[in-house]
């Protein structure tokens, strides 16, 4: 009984695989669009960078949490590293840290609108496996809820 239920599971995930692959490249970028949202829903700079710094701080987490399992390989332990690296810019960029000059206060709507255009981007750039970008989807999730 319980072989036929591994062989379900894995033949399902072997029928599904290709689609999740596109709909967890779309979670991160409807992830980083909410985000947009919320920064352009509020009036108050401070809260837009609050905002934009604790979505940058909960992906970083989840990356960070993913790098350190064990069922990464080495292509997807360069395709995190790459994502990190360019969220770290663009907090760093936020905050006016490490070289940056700070977004002014009048373009946060633009700088959230960019972060997600970036993202979107980097898909064609970055390549992580199925089960990674999973990972850090169900990650995102659970820290944001």
């Amino acid at each position: 009984m319980k072989a036929r239920m591994i062989f379900g599971a894995l033949a399902i995930l072997a029928v599904l695989a290709p689609p999740m692959h596109a709909g967890g490249k779309g979670e991160l970028q409807a992830y980083f669009g909410g985000v947009a949202a919320r920064v352009k829903a509020t009036d108050d700079p401070a809260e837009k960078r609050m905002v934009m710094n604790e979505s940058f701080q909960s992906m970083s987490k989840a990356l960070d949490m993913v790098r350190s399992s064990t069922v990464m390989s080495a292509n997807d332990a360069i395709g995190i590293d790459r994502f990190a690296s360019s969220l770290r810019e663009k907090q760093d960029e936020l905050a006016g840290r490490n070289g940056y000059v700070r977004v002014p206060d009048g373009q946060l709507n633009a700088f959230s609108d960019y972060v997600v255009q970036d993202t979107e981007q980097a898909d064609q750039v970055i390549t992580i496996s199925v089960v990674t970008l999973l990972l850090i989807v169900i990650l995102i999730v659970l820290m944001v809820k």
